[in-house]
């Protein structure tokens, strides 16, 4: 997703994009409902989304440990910072933080990733 407040990730470069890895944690027997949850993405989230300059973003889940590795491209990844502030941002984490791990600020709990292999 993240940091308290501030939003911090590794990306790499692609043709001006930035692809972004995160990884988080679903609480277990959560699985169902974390996919029932993004299934019915709000309309005013995803669009706060793309205006970000976010193009891309996939999340999936290991069900070995319930991890989430989040993938994202945006054309500037220092934009992400600004998503904290956004009312719709912080609905979506209080409405999220009960069935994954969340920081006190209810954001999601995530570890930036490394790029360490990439196949364009």
């Amino acid at each position: 997703m993240l940091l308290t407040c501030t939003i911090s990730y590794t990306t790499e470069k692609t043709n001006q994009m930035k692809r972004v890895g995160v990884r988080m944690q679903l609480h277990k027997g959560f699985e169902a409902e974390y996919q029932k949850r993004h299934d019915e993405l709000w309309p005013e989230l995803e669009q706060l989304l793309k205006t970000t300059g976010i193009k891309e973003y996939s999340i999936f889940l290991d069900p070995t440990d319930n991890s989430l590795f989040g993938v994202l491209t945006v054309e500037d990844a220092t934009a992400l910072d600004s998503l904290p502030a956004q009312p719709v941002m912080q609905k979506w984490w209080a409405y999220m933080k009960d069935i994954m791990e969340s920081n006190a600020d209810n954001s999601p709990v995530s570890i930036p990733l490394k790029e360490v292999f990439y196949l364009p």
